[in-house]
């Protein structure tokens, strides 16, 4: 197989490249691979996880956009690159019984993009790794949902028969003589490790989940008193990366929502069954998400490319990776410095402008004209935290240095909501994503608000 443009990664930035690419050049120059068949949002993957947001209906095929936007798409995860002889290898596609679908393939290119996003950063803390869920892709999310329902489900048997006990005693059990030892108390407890955006946002939406879910069948817990959702934070406060304004707000709403908020506190420890802390009480765990930290994959190290101290491709100003002029790298897997000379942010927004910048280079590539003379420059146009469906919080940069504005509520839930349309039109198109809107519009109200299988 050969292409001109070949991407790897298919998040954010890599699939708006190609999109863009392939509506002007042509699936003949333009490829992309990817390692899953459908394309969420990642920003929205808490929305997944919640079950608020059903990935069978919002998810995009990989093979329909490339067929839309004139693309080729190849099904597979990089195992390989051979730089000098520009090829890569695509690993095999097998079925759950190891039936091979899909034999191992080796790719040709003249240019190569590397937008192959991050993993988590567990920080050598034991048993994160084995006890915890990452929000890194949509099968996390889905496992993390699975879970919820099935401990939900046991929780509401337990309280069910709970206060059958007591309806039958005419009193709450409790430890007496002549009397049986008090249960455990009822219901399920979510710990959430990191407080930056993911963390913010997964606990605010499993509080509004929570009371959808006690509405469609867990009618016995009460989902402020039996969901019990505690948030650990290492910095001295959450969203230690906004301003301090937006996170004084974040945190009144999320103690209005009776989500418990510790910060300053280290985790030293996770087991099965509680998280352990530096200094305080141990937290007891149904279930525990890692948002604490993300990191390069393991595999770019293996590629032979130069990486930084923290296994990010090392760029140039212009996005190419060092020594390599025709491969270059965007996202989160690329250290790419900003005019202030320090690391720009792994965000949706940084990626969306590499991807726009890069759209330049390669169609100025294509038409024969001279690379373009500036390197890549971050634009922080500010950030914004949903709080469940209706309210989001956050800061939107002006056009001066240092310049802020503060908003909240509705108007920045309806901004917070306007991010994922852009998203979509870019790679969908205007008319479809209105469609598209609309569709999600009338499918909530002829369906439950939440995913319940």
């Amino acid at each position: 197989m050969q292409s001109k443009i070949v991407i790897v990664g298919g998040g954010a930035g890599g699939l708006e490249l190609a999109c863009k690419l392939g509506r002007n050049l042509g699936p003949r120059q333009v490829m992309l691979v990817d390692s899953r068949l459908f394309h969420i949002w990642k920003p929205s993957l808490h929305e997944v996880a919640a079950g608020t947001l059903d990935i069978h209906q919002e998810g995009l095929s990989y093979q329909m956009l490339a067929h839309d936007n004139g693309f080729t798409y190849v099904y597979g995860a990089l195992t390989g690159l051979d730089a000098a002889a520009r090829q890569l290898t695509v690993a095999a596609i097998a079925t759950a019984d190891q039936e091979e679908v899909l034999p191992e393939r080796r790719i040709g290119f003249e240019s190569l993009v590397l937008a192959i996003g991050s993993t988590s950063n567990y920080f050598g803390v034991p048993g994160a790794k084995e006890h915890t869920i990452s929000l890194n892709a949509t099968e996390d999310a889905e496992r993390f949902r699975l879970t919820l329902l099935k401990l939900l489900t046991k929780a509401a048997l337990a309280k069910g028969a709970q206060l059958a006990r007591e309806e039958t005693t005419g009193h709450a059990p409790a430890d007496a003589p002549g009397r049986p030892p008090k249960p455990a108390q009822a219901g399920v407890d979510i710990v959430i490790i990191g407080g930056g955006a993911t963390g913010v946002e997964l606990a605010a939406e499993l509080r509004e989940a929570s009371g959808v879910y006690a509405a469609y069948g867990f009618g016995h817990l009460d989902p402020l008193n039996d969901v019990r959702i505690t948030l650990l934070e290492g910095a001295p406060r959450i969203l230690a990366p906004l301003p301090e304004r937006v996170a004084e707000a974040a945190l009144k709403l999320l103690q209005e929502r009776a989500i418990t908020v510790v910060s300053n506190t280290r985790v030293t420890a996770i087991d099965a069954e509680q998280v352990t802390v530096a200094e305080g009480p141990r937290y007891p765990a149904d279930i525990v998400v890692w948002a604490a930290g993300i990191k390069a994959p393991d595999l770019l190290g293996t590629l032979g490319l130069p990486t930084a101290k923290g296994g990010q491709l090392d760029v140039n100003g212009d996005l190419s990776v060092k020594g390599h002029d025709y491969i270059y790298a965007l996202g989160d897997c690329a250290l790419c410095l900003g005019a202030d000379g320090k690391p720009v942010p792994p965000r949706a927004q940084a990626a969306h402008q590499q991807a726009d910048y890069l759209l330049q280079t390669f169609l100025r590539q294509a038409h024969g004209k001279a690379r373009q003379s500036g390197p890549y420059v971050y634009r922080d146009y500010g950030s914004l935290v949903s709080f469940g469906q209706t309210s989001s919080v956050g800061s939107l940069m002006g056009s001066l240095k240092g310049l802020n504005w503060f908003v909240d509520g509705f108007v920045a839930r309806l901004m917070y909501t306007s991010l994922h349309l852009m998203h979509h039109q870019a790679v969908l198109g205007t008319v479809r994503t209105a469609l598209l809107a609309l569709a999600r519009f009338l499918i909530k109200r002829s369906t439950p608000l939440v995913k319940l299988h």
